[in-house]
C-alpha cells in the first residue's frame, strides 16, 4: 500500500505519495494528529506519519486545528506526541524529515543498522524541509540507541506492548526524542526498534524514570537476549552529506 492509498483526512486536499519527492514551496504546517491513521503497521512500515506535514503558504482549514505536535513514533495518542514547540528550528526540522523513515528491507531484525532504513531519503527530505523553512542546515550530532532483542516464546504480549508505551510515554515527556521506532518480530522472535535522540543527555534524562525502571526489570522475563547499542548520526552543513557511526567517548 502507498501513502497516496491511506484514508487520512476527508478533505479536498490531496496528499503527496512520496513526501521525499515534494517540491516545497513555503513554510511547513501540521495537520491534527486525529486525522492521520493509527494503524501500527502503516505507522512502522509506510511512513504514515508523514501524511501529518503540509507544505506551502495556503493553509488548509484543517491545519489550523493542530496544536504543533507531530506524531514520531508508532503511537498516534496524545501522551505519544513530540510537541515541535519545545525544539529549535533544526530538532524540529529533522523530527519532521524522520516522519517519513521507515525499513527498507525485511530483515532488519538483523541486518547491518544502516542499509536497513531509508536513511538516504530523510536526509534529502530534510534538506528540503530546510529550502522550504529558508534555514540554512549546519552541521549537527544527534544521538542514537539501537535495541536488538530475541523474545522468550509464549510471553504476554500485551504486557510487553504496555511496558514499551508507558517508557515511551515517559520518554516524550522529556522534550528529547525526535524518534523512536520499533518493528515486528520475526519467526525467530527477533526484533529491532531504534531512537534518535537530540542528545545523549536528553536519552539519559528520558530513560531514568519508574516507567524505564519497570521495563528494565521485566527484560528477564521477557527476553532471551537484548543487547543495545549507541551511535551517533552527523548531518553535514546543508544536509549534503551524513554517517552514522559508533558513539564514542570523544563524542561526550
Amino acid at each position: 500500500m502507498t501513502l497516496a492509498a491511506l484514508s487520512v483526512v476527508q478533505t479536498e486536499t490531496t496528499l503527496a505519495a512520496n513526501p521525499a519527492n515534494v517540491t516545497l514551496t513555503g513554510p511547513i504546517s501540521l495537520f491534527h494528529h486525529s486525522l492521520v491513521t493509527k494503524d501500527y503497521e502503516l505507522l512502522k512500515f509506510h511512513a504514515a506519519a508523514a501524511l501529518q506535514l503540509q507544505f506551502g503558504h495556503q493553509r488548509h482549514e484543517k491545519a489550523a486545528t493542530s496544536d504543533g505536535r507531530l506524531i514520531a513514533s508508532p503511537y498516534n495518542d496524545e501522551l505519544h506526541l513530540l510537541d515541535l514547540r519545545r525544539l529549535d528550528t533544526p530538532n524540529q526540522l529533522l523530527a519532521m524529515a524522520l516522519t517519513i523513515l521507515k525499513p527498507i528491507r525485511e530483515d532488519y531484525a538483523t541486518a547491518p543498522y544502516i542499509e536497513s532504513f531509508n536513511w538516504q531519503a530523510v536526509i534529502d527530505f530534510l534538506r528540503d524541509l530546510a529550502a522550504a523553512e529558508s534555514y540554512q542546515w549546519k552541521k549537527q550530532k544527534f544521538y542514537v540507541v539501537t535495541f536488538r532483542s530475541k523474545l522468550n516464546p509464549d510471553i504476554d504480549l500485551q504486557r510487553l506492548h504496555d511496558l514499551d508505551a508507558h517508557s515511551h510515554q515517559e520518554a516524550m515527556a522529556s522534550g528529547g526524542l525526535l524518534k523512536y521506532w520499533f518493528g515486528t518480530k520475526n519467526q525467530s522472535h527477533q526484533n529491532l526498534s531504534t531512537c534518535l535522540w537530540r542528545s545523549r543527555e536528553d536519552a539519559r534524562a528520558g530513560g531514568t524514570g519508574p516507567r524505564h525502571k519497570s521495563a528494565r526489570a521485566a527484560a528477564r522475563e521477557l527476553y532471551d537476549t537484548i543487547v543495545f547499542t549507541t551511535l551517533k548520526l552527523v548531518i553535514d552543513d546543508d544536509a549534503s552529506s551524513w554517517q552514522i557511526s559508533d558513539w564514542t567517548n570523544e563524542d561526550v
